[in-house]
């Protein structure tokens, strides 16, 4: 556990980046830190291993006050990450994981071992372990960055916006990967974004702050979508939280309709019968969903040959049986065809369902009631 008890920091010049700011960062769960440019988010961050020191107040790891650790102590105990993976330019991948280990007395085969194994965790190939940084790329980086801030085996990590320096597709892979390993280790994590978003997807608890550092609210993910504490708030998480908020809420049972289906190959001539208004679902043999075949408009002297993958809509994102209602309506609101596809487990067809009967279940869903978190919450 984290906890920052009346934290100030004030620069020489006057500036308040942190004022007053009263939080806690519970064991085994990634509080984020989020706000504007300027809101003191990684001032706090830095004051937990002591990079910054605080101006007033006190913050406590567990039951220690972290101004009487001596700061090298401080932080073999604490990973650290931050933007483009701050690795040593010098250093192999392996070398620049096995960093930490060496330095509190593990041997070099131990750390060389741990290093390998961290490589396969973060889902990098053991064959990079030999490469220096320059060598990989933006994501491998990152990668590499976390399983070096893992390598000792902190109980504590602290990341500063650590995959905003990738593209959108490597991020959601990055923050899909962070997700998997926070699952299986359960870390204490403080994590800095200005990215509402990622913190919404990734944070247990999210605070926002204003600018000086002043804690506007600590909430879950949704309960700060679906009860702002205040026009700032409201504004800083955006006016579509409604239906981001979807996402924290689970469709249950999908009504889902039988949709007739068509195979890769078939006859084209064949199609027109069951594409009833125009268009027909394909599916591979294992009828996993493959896209839509639309024939409207098209003449029966057309549907000549056969079924192939160039002729499909490849539009329209599937959902599952276990789905949020975001998701379900995303993919009835994302079709072609309007009818959103419902896969199972196995990715093989279930159905599919309609926005308008996605909308009756969102309908019917209860308010979200407010959540308890650790403290600092502001009253909604």
């Amino acid at each position: 556990m984290i906890r920052f008890e009346s934290v100030t920091k004030t620069y020489p010049d006057g500036t308040a980046a942190v004022s007053s700011l009263d939080l806690e960062a519970p064991s085994g769960q990634i509080t984020v830190l989020v706000g504007p440019s300027g809101c003191g988010k990684t001032t706090s961050l830095r004051m937990i291993n002591r990079m910054i020191e605080p101006t007033a107040g006190k913050i406590w790891l567990d039951d220690r006050d972290t101004s009487t650790v001596a700061p090298h102590e401080l932080r073999r105990g604490i990973g650290y990450v931050i933007q483009h993976a701050g690795l040593f330019p010098h250093r192999t991948v392996a070398d620049n994981i096995a960093t930490v280990p060496m330095l509190v007395g593990w041997s070099k085969k131990k750390a060389r071992a741990r290093a390998a194994e961290l490589l396969e965790r973060v889902g990098l190939s053991a064959s990079l372990a030999g490469r220096y940084p320059a060598q990989l790329s933006g994501g491998q980086q990152q990668r590499v960055g976390v399983a070096r801030a893992l390598a000792a085996d902190p109980p504590v990590m602290l990341m500063d916006e650590p995959f905003s320096a990738v593209d959108p597709v490597v991020r959601e892979q990055l923050q899909d990967e962070f997700m998997r390993l926070q699952s299986e280790l359960g870390k204490t994590i403080v994590f800095v974004t200005h990215d509402i978003d990622e913190a919404i997807k990734l944070g247990d608890q999210v605070a926002v702050l204003r600018i000086g550092g002043v804690l506007a609210q600590l909430a879950t993910p949704a309960e700060l979508l679906s009860r702002p504490a205040d026009p700032f708030v409201a504004g800083f998480v955006g006016r579509d939280r409604g239906y981001r908020g979807l996402g924290f809420t689970a469709a249950g049972r999908l009504p889902v309709a039988d949709e007739p289906t068509v195979t890769l190959g078939a006859p084209l001539a064949a199609v027109r019968d069951i594409a009833g208004d125009g268009w027909v679902l394909v599916v591979d043999e294992a009828r996993r969903p493959q896209g839509w075949l639309t024939i409207s408009g098209v003449s029966d002297s057309a549907l000549v040959g056969e079924l192939t993958e160039s002729m499909l809509n490849l539009g329209g994102t599937l959902a599952t049986q276990d789905s949020t209602l975001r998701e379900a309506l995303d993919s009835a609101l994302s079709s072609p065809s309007g009818r959103g596809v419902v896969v199972n487990a196995d990715g093989s067809l279930a159905g599919t369902v309609t926005g308008p009967q996605v909308l009756e279940l969102i309908q019917a869903r209860p308010p979200v009631e407010p959540t308890p978190v650790a403290s600092g919450a502001a009253p909604a």
